[in-house]
């Protein structure tokens, strides 16, 4: 091989390799730079999951007030609500229809609660209740007018 030749084939592969090394570093950029995408999304998630986990707790009895009385909400039941999350009246009443056993009237849950079930106007708040957590998802009410709790 004369010299001229080994000289164009050190020129061509000294080409090669700075040909390569531009890919290598702009590919190396779009590494960096998605890289740090994720670590700004990862710090997103933290935060995001660390004020979800905060209003959870929060929300396990929320309190609102109306006309000077403190008054208990009800949330809806769903994924990470837990039956805890109802005020304790609410919880008692849930216990109350577990505590039937199948599909109970109003007046069969005011008796296992020991209400006073002989004057109607007496069932009338609970059976508001009873509705209310049936519209919140945690008890079902049946054509009937029984309630059930939810599996």
């Amino acid at each position: 091989m004369t010299d001229p030749e080994m000289l164009e084939r050190i020129t061509a592969r000294r080409a090669e390799l700075d040909e390569l090394e531009e890919r290598l570093v702009k590919q190396l950029s779009e590494v960096r730079a998605e890289r740090d995408e994720l670590a700004v999304a990862e710090r997103v998630w933290q935060r995001m999951s660390e004020q979800l986990a905060e209003e959870r707790a929060q929300a396990g009895s929320p309190v609102v007030r109306v006309a000077g009385r403190a008054v208990g909400l009800i949330p809806d039941r769903g994924p990470g609500v837990e039956e805890s999350a109802l005020p304790s009246d609410y919880q008692r009443i849930m216990a109350a229809v577990r505590q039937v056993g199948g599909p109970a009237a109003c007046r069969v849950i005011g008796e296992t609660l020991g209400l006073n079930t002989e004057a109607r106007g007496k069932l009338e708040p609970l059976r508001a209740k009873l509705t209310k957590l049936a519209d919140r998802g945690w008890l079902h009410k049946r054509g009937d007018g029984k309630f059930t709790v939810r599996p």
